[in-house]
């Protein structure tokens, strides 16, 4: 059937340049004689392959030079209970609830510190961000965590919160796992990030940790050495034997967001493709999205259709259309589509072609 337009949340689409190099490459890298997945992650051929990847996107990212960028494994999820053992000195955490990932961060925390919820917005349903300016943060706080973009719920923050206006001098955790290298970072507000590579940035197996030089070497005691982030970056991700290939293909990625103009052009056509959908859906008899407004996300855009009985009839109509993964979470239901930044801005337009098609013939 070809290549399809895939909307998965992660898992996600691939730019299609990169797996074409990467299966070019499969067999012999660069005259090696290896693939890349039977090399030494402490051979020089692999180094070369890490120290390019973490150059590129420390310039992708504009990441200063007083944090570090950590290579590990484990997911987002890991994350959850690594960003504690090593900043919480068994303290008081805050948790801005904005979905559902933000609320598994909350649960987990708890294992290793007191955490607190600073501010939700559960009873909206997750379609709101609270504002900052109500957020209950205490003067013992080790962290501030928020969910840059939450993937189920379909909220963003499209701005970072300023905590030092808000007189908190606590550092800012984000998990940047879903919108990560979709738009500009604001580094000064940050005090680390963390995100799976699956969604933006290469296959799973990836998690990305980029932290402030100075929160790091306080892990708790009982932290695995192989998520204290002072070895972890004193040995330049090499600790342990890390996801080589996971982080060669991302290193592919890094190099093809360059080629396509760098996270400022991506941010464009990240608005563009979202525009479009959401257009269609407030405009739609049929079609609802339950977002408010000003915090809709660009990366993963949730909707219904009015008469769900219809669900199965969409899904399958769009399947047949080469429009896959549409499905929405079994959380929340209905429809998601993920347009990250390897989604064409004409996978969109196919889908909002036939959700058009679909209100006409429904009608």
């Amino acid at each position: 059937m070809g290549r399809a337009f895939n909307f998965s949340a992660g898992p996600a689409v691939m730019p299609e340049a990169v797996l074409q190099q990467a299966a070019s490459e499969m067999l012999d890298w660069h005259g090696s004689g290896m693939s890349v997945m039977e090399m030494s992650h402490r051979g020089k051929e692999f180094i070369s392959i890490y120290e390019q990847a973490e150059s590129d996107l420390r310039e992708l990212l504009a990441v200063p030079a007083h944090f570090k960028i950590l290579f590990m494994q484990g997911g987002g999820l890991a994350e959850n209970a690594i960003v504690p053992l090593n900043l919480s000195q068994g303290g008081s955490m805050d948790f801005v609830l904005t979905g559902s990932w933000s609320q598994k961060s909350l649960k987990e925390a708890g294992k290793y510190g007191t955490a607190r919820v600073a501010a939700t917005a559960q009873a909206d349903g997750f379609t709101t961000l609270p504002s900052p300016a109500t957020w209950q943060i205490g003067a013992d706080s080790r962290y501030v965590h928020i969910c840059g973009n939450e993937t189920i719920h379909g909220v963003e923050f499209h701005q970072l919160p300023d905590l030092k206006s808000l007189g908190c001098d606590a550092p800012l955790v984000v998990d940047f796992s879903s919108h990560v290298a979709s738009r500009p970072m604001d580094w000064s507000r940050v005090g680390l990030a963390f995100g799976g590579a699956q969604k933006n940035l290469g296959p799973a197996g990836l998690t990305l940790v980029i932290v402030r030089e100075d929160l790091i070497g306080n892990a708790l005691p009982h932290c695995p050495s192989a998520f204290d982030y002072k070895l972890v970056a004193d040995n330049q991700s090499m600790y342990n034997t890390p996801p080589t290939y996971s982080i060669y293909i991302a290193g592919l990625v890094f190099q093809w967001l360059k080629k396509n103009g760098g996270i400022a052009a991506m941010e464009q056509r990240n608005i563009a493709k979202a525009q479009l959908l959401y257009d269609f859906l407030d405009s739609s008899s049929l079609f609802e999205n339950r977002v408010a407004k000003d915090c809709r996300s660009r990366m993963n855009v949730p909707f219904f259709l009015r008469d769900e009985s219809r669900n199965d009839a969409f899904l399958a109509g769009a399947k047949a259309a080469n429009l896959l993964q549409l499905k929405g979470h079994k959380s929340v239901g209905g429809m998601r589509a993920s347009i990250y930044n390897a989604m064409p801005l004409e996978g969109v337009q196919a889908l909002v072609a036939y959700m058009r098609e679909f209100e006409k013939t429904q009608a």
